[in-house]
């Protein structure tokens, strides 16, 4: 099976270490050094790390403790996310140069469709280089592209020649490209989806090809059908601008683990406060509560309640917080604890119509 054109260009630019990166910017004498942003608390969860910190295992999502035994002279800075986001703004200002069609996922990584583009230019790659050294000139940070024929493929590509690297999947290359690729590398299989396919013999998208579409379906849900799609290079979905946001949530991890739920509403009542700041930041309002709990075993329990009218401040959703903190007896003490909001107001379809063309 041969892809059809006419073909979308699509980049996506991924910031290379941007929390660490900003940091060693701002102060030079960072520079070289492991750093980890966050994670200094004695249960603190690193946001980022520096290449050089990642040299000795550590990464984000790590937690501090254990990035400190794998480098024990790990500096530990505080995240700042306003400046973090007052950068994320200039790149953005720099995507919007080219195209109106940009897609952020995060302060550190967009989505930029240039089928169509400000500059003119037939050239995707081109694009993508351009905005890259722009980003360099302008802000002193590095960032890597990975360019190709959808959202998926842009996505996988701009991974692999990282740092300040880019790849460009061509059309023709596509189902090779595909078929080689392991399948713990394709986007959105984590670990466990793989290990389970690695136990069905699934280990490239060859193999992954091979399946029905009805055997991934019983095997993986409604997953499956997507699996079956993005393996022949199949991926519809198209970079939205307005990009809808489905919740705003607040949440805290605890030093000592709290087993009163005296203390709990306690702490819910300040992490009500920021929800509702957030809320209000974000003109929002929302009809579904979820009380999130995190156990000391590090199990994870939620509990959700939908109200008849939108709520933002805290005076109108704190009774259900205590309604879902009583709901049911408490399966052991707890270390973090979170609200959030889902079933907004703000949440309506924007559709955008590309007029695609032919070359790539």
């Amino acid at each position: 099976m041969e892809l059809q054109p006419p073909f979308r260009k699509i980049i996506h630019v991924d910031m290379d270490a941007f929390y660490a990166s900003i940091e060693q910017l701002d102060n030079p004498e960072l520079k070289g050094k492991p750093i980890a942003v966050g994670g200094g608390e004695k249960r603190g969860v690193i946001a980022a790390a520096s290449y050089e910190a990642r040299e000795y295992g550590v990464f984000s999502a790590m937690s501090g403790v254990l990035a400190k035994k794998k480098c024990p002279q790990l500096l530990f800075i505080k995240p700042r996310f306003e400046r973090y986001k007052e950068i994320s703004q200039k790149i953005r200002h720099i995507f919007y140069q080219y195209t109106d069609l940009v897609e952020p996922l995060s302060l550190d990584e967009a989505y930029l469709d240039v089928t169509q583009n400000k500059k003119g230019n037939p050239s995707a790659s081109l694009i993508a280089q351009e905005i890259r050294q722009q980003i360099w000139n302008e802000l002193h940070l590095r960032a890597s592209a990975g360019i190709s024929i959808n959202k998926f493929l842009a996505k996988v590509a701009s991974d692999i020649n990282k740092p300040n690297g880019q790849k460009t999947i061509n059309p023709e290359e596509v189902i090779s490209f595909l078929e080689t690729l392991p399948v713990n590398k394709f986007y959105g299989v984590g670990k466990v989806t793989a290990a389970k396919m690695h136990k069905l013999g699934i280990f490239t998208g060859l193999d992954l090809k091979q399946k029905p579409l009805a055997e991934l379906t019983n095997l993986f849900g409604k997953s499956g059908a997507h699996y079956y799609n993005i393996v022949r290079g199949v991926h519809h979905s198209e970079v939205k601008p307005n990009r809808i946001r489905k919740s705003i949530a607040a949440e805290r991890t605890f030093v000592e683990n709290i087993a009163s739920e005296v203390f709990m509403l306690q702490r819910l009542d300040k992490i009500a406060d920021e929800l509702e700041q957030r809320m209000v930041k974000a003109n929002t309002k929302g009809k579904t509560i979820t009380l999130k709990i995190k156990y000391s075993d590090f199990t994870q329990q939620t509990r959700s309640k939908t109200g008849h009218e939108f709520m933002q401040k805290k005076e109108e959703f704190m009774s259900i917080v205590k309604g879902l903190l009583y709901q049911e007896k408490l399966k052991n003490s707890v270390r973090l604890l979170g609200l959030s909001f889902t079933n907004l107001n703000t949440e309506k379809e924007t559709l955008v119509w590309v007029q695609l063309q032919f070359n790539f």
